[in-house]
């Protein structure tokens, strides 16, 4: 039960879910009014296998700085309860299962594209590239994690066949709210462990950049997060609306008051930032969500 606990760990579970959470809206909104329980099943599952064979090979190429960083040594490789080279065969076998479970089972080769290209992206443009020679890791880096909205959108689209528009831009506007949402929620998470950064020579802001410098970075990328999740605006009903303004405004507030607190040097927790960015993400996918599945008209074709 153990070596399974291990394993399990090395797919970082608590990531996976913010993943399935962006996926889910994608896949209810590629095809508004209509809910196919089990191609979302089975296209989580299958997208759960590919994050799951990314964040494995992320584990086995940052082993060496995972030891030195307090918030990383409980990972099943520090503690030696998986080899390094057993953890990779994993990975390979999770990605290998992913592609073929969402090309042959799921029917969407090109979302079986998206999981590959997910993982290249991942480890060798994020993990070996960019993570340990730029401050701008967590900006570029962070395009690995809109993958899933691509995934989801390109299995329903490859599964309907209505003769109705395919509406990509929608799920590219999905994409970019977390491509921009992505550096202030892992920028107010390094304003926390920037000793640990520090310690094993990993640029993030935080240690590259003053506090005032870095709160006005998260403060920049929030407003540009907000202002993208409004482009959905047309495609959704006034459900959606409300629930963006009313989360937006919470996120921006948050944000703001963490920017100037370190302006007027207070004592501040960035990690109020942190939590409230994971649950103004989740509102505003459960809100569309929620949308999709009643399919009422939308803004757009009531005006």
């Amino acid at each position: 039960m153990e070596t399974i606990k291990a394993y399990f760990a090395l797919t970082k579970p608590r990531v996976i879910e913010l993943l399935l959470v962006a996926a889910i809206p994608a896949m209810l909104q590629a095809d508004r009014g209509s809910v196919n329980v089990w191609l979302i099943l089975g296209t989580l599952l299958g997208g759960w296998m590919g994050a799951g064979a990314a964040n494995t090979f992320n584990m086995v190429a940052d082993y060496d700085i995972d030891q030195k960083m307090g918030r990383t040594r409980a990972r099943p490789l520090v503690r030696a309860k998986v080899t390094k080279k057993r953890a990779a065969v994993f990975a390979w076998a999770l990605l290998v299962l992913s592609v073929l479970w969402l090309g042959f089972l799921c029917k969407s080769w090109l979302a079986a594209f998206f999981i590959i290209l997910t993982n290249w992206f991942y480890i060798f443009i994020y993990t070996k590239w960019l993570k340990r020679r730029t401050w701008q890791n967590v900006i570029w880096g962070g395009a690995a994690g809109c993958m899933p909205v691509l995934v989801g959108w390109a299995v329903i689209r490859d599964n309907v066949h209505d003769g109705s528009p395919d509406r990509w831009w929608q799920a590219i506007v999905m994409f970019l709210i977390i491509f921009f949402w992505t550096p202030p929620h892992t920028w107010a998470l390094a304003m926390k462990y920037r000793e640990d950064y520090a310690r094993v020579n990993v640029p993030m802001l935080p240690v590259v950049a003053s506090p005032a410098e870095t709160t006005r970075q998260i403060l920049i990328y929030s407003w540009v997060t907000v202002g993208t999740s409004l482009l959905l605006v047309p495609a959704a009903s006034w459900i959606y609306l409300v629930v963006a303004l009313a989360s937006g405004a919470a996120f921006l507030a948050v944000a703001t008051k963490l920017h100037n607190d370190v302006k007027r040097g207070i004592d501040v927790k960035p990690l109020k930032l942190f939590i409230l960015s994971n649950n103004y993400l989740a509102a505003l996918f459960l809100a569309l969500s929620v949308d999709a599945v009643l399919g009422w008209q939308t803004l757009s074709q009531l005006l």
